[in-house]
């Protein structure tokens, strides 16, 4: 016999709370605007009127991405209003290096319950992180799947779209030995190795929220949740200004796979290991964890999230303009003659 009775909410989507939660995305949403978007969210597609006048033959130029594991330390922590900003991080940063402006960002969110008040704090995360990246927050799309997320877990996807003169893609391919390497600092693991960091760090909730190595002042779970770095501002300004040959976004892989995407052959990058302090929360994961060097740099970005290449004269210029708007910067070495690869001295 057929059971009778059912609804979808006692299957385990809550329609009206999917409701609430648009009602509290709605305004944050409007935070992360652009004079380009056609109407607000509700839609079911996002317009943005492409600002053509600003470009003779634009390229667009999208990413995508998500969090990773580092959503495991906010589901311990019970924080998620930072985990947005790691998402639009990811994505936005990808798609600077090649020289494109942010426009927008659509985010996804899928959840086994909907918890208006959780999910009103993650876009607001990612309502910031388009504000800080410039582009607006177009859309999006939540989804309740009962049974296939633990209480209170989600996951998040996103992804960003920009814009640049075709003249002015940044591939990499006029990159010549002598050219100088300049890196830009990270805020922290960035949204990277979190499966290695979680592994080093084992324990319970209690521990992410309590322990606090000594000189940290914070837990080492509000550490790791540190959001991404988003470079937008800093290099946008660069690049309006200078030449620039290449650019690299330290993300997963490390330094190694992550460099070689940006240099021609016969090129290799010198990274002089003295040049930069690497950040004590990788000096504490290396230790706690045992981790070779080697490891450490193929896994995390070790304190540099991005790195521009110019010629030597154009290179002193954006270190006197980076020091001018007051951002920290290392000069980390150089591209000399060789195999394609990095060699650290």
């Amino acid at each position: 016999m057929a059971k009778k009775g059912w609804t979808y909410k006692k299957a385990g989507v809550d329609i009206e709370a999917g409701n609430r939660a648009v009602r509290k995305i709605a305004p944050l949403a409007a935070l992360a605007s652009r004079p380009e978007v056609l109407g607000g969210i509700g839609g079911f597609g996002g317009l943005f009127r492409f600002p053509s006048r600003r470009y003779t033959f634009p390229v667009l130029v999208a990413a995508t991405d998500g969090v990773g594991t580092k959503l495991k330390i906010a589901f311990a922590l019970d924080r998620h209003d930072t985990v947005g900003i790691d998402l639009v991080a990811m994505s936005v940063n990808d798609i600077l290096v090649q020289g494109a402006e942010p426009l927008f960002f659509l985010d996804y969110i899928a959840c086994g319950k909907m918890e208006p008040d959780q999910v009103a704090a993650i876009v607001g995360g990612i309502a910031e992180g388009c504000r800080q990246a410039r582009c607006a927050l177009l859309g999006g799309e939540t989804a309740e799947m009962p049974g296939f997320y633990s209480s209170g877990e989600y996951d998040l996807a996103g992804f960003a779209v920009g814009a640049v003169e075709r003249r002015k893609v940044i591939d990499g391919r006029r990159i010549r030995p002598g050219d100088t390497l300049i890196g830009l600092p990270s805020s922290g693991l960035h949204s990277n190795g979190y499966s290695l960091a979680r592994a080093i760090v084992s324990g319970g909730r209690r521990k992410w929220r309590d322990h606090r190595p000594e000189g940290w002042g914070r837990s080492i779970g509000e550490v790791l949740l540190e959001p991404t770095r988003i470079y937008v501002r800093p290099v946008l300004d660069i690049l309006k200004r200078f030449r620039v040959k290449g650019m690299i976004h330290l993300t997963g892989g490390g330094w190694r796979e992550n460099i070689v995407r940006m240099l021609p052959g016969g090129c290799v990058a010198e990274i002089l290991r003295r040049s930069w302090q690497v950040p004590e929360v990788f000096t504490f994961l290396q230790k706690e964890g045992g981790v070779s060097r080697a490891e450490m740099f193929r896994t995390f970005n070790m304190g540099v999230g991005m790195i521009i290449c110019a010629a030597p004269g154009e290179a002193e210029k954006i270190t006197a303009r980076l020091r001018r708007r007051g951002e920290a910067f290392y000069v980390l070495g150089r591209v000399a003659a060789g195999r394609r690869g990095v060699r650290f001295l």
